[in-house]
């Protein structure tokens, strides 16, 4: 599908307010003590950030999995982003995984609390590198 420039930043706008609200709701799951929901929120999060940094590069994933190899590829493995967020994103996604389909697993508080300050910072590097002219 090809973009154009309009379409391609109203886009990318629209998945960086998704991450956004998606932060939000992690605060609202947290206070009520679903931290299984706090850990699926947490990666849909960083998930939508990196499709608006997919999207802002051209680039079309249309799973999970073709997402993070994409991002991995051309943001991890040439520098543009640190490492760590590459571990951040598999780390978050095998948690959401884990919490939405194993019934004997349970995500910790410790866990949420640990991964948001890392998530909203790597959140908010993929916005200041989409912002960039």
């Amino acid at each position: 599908m090809s973009l154009s420039e309009d379409e391609r930043q109203t886009l990318v706008l629209l998945e960086l307010q998704k991450a956004e609200q998606t932060l939000e709701e992690i605060d609202i799951l947290s206070q009520a003590n679903h931290w299984n929901g706090a850990a699926n929120r947490l990666y849909y999060a960083v998930f939508h950030a990196v499709n608006a940094l997919l999207i802002h590069d051209g680039h079309e994933a249309h799973t999970h999995r073709r997402s993070h190899a994409i991002f991995g590829m051309h943001n991890i493995k040439t520098g543009v982003f640190p490492k760590e967020y590459g571990r951040l994103y598999s780390t978050l996604q095998t948690m959401r995984e884990e919490s939405d389909y194993n019934c004997v697993y349970n995500v910790t508080q410790q866990e949420i609390e640990d991964g948001i300050e890392p998530a909203k910072q790597f959140i908010a590097a993929i916005q200041k590198y989409v912002s960039k002219p």
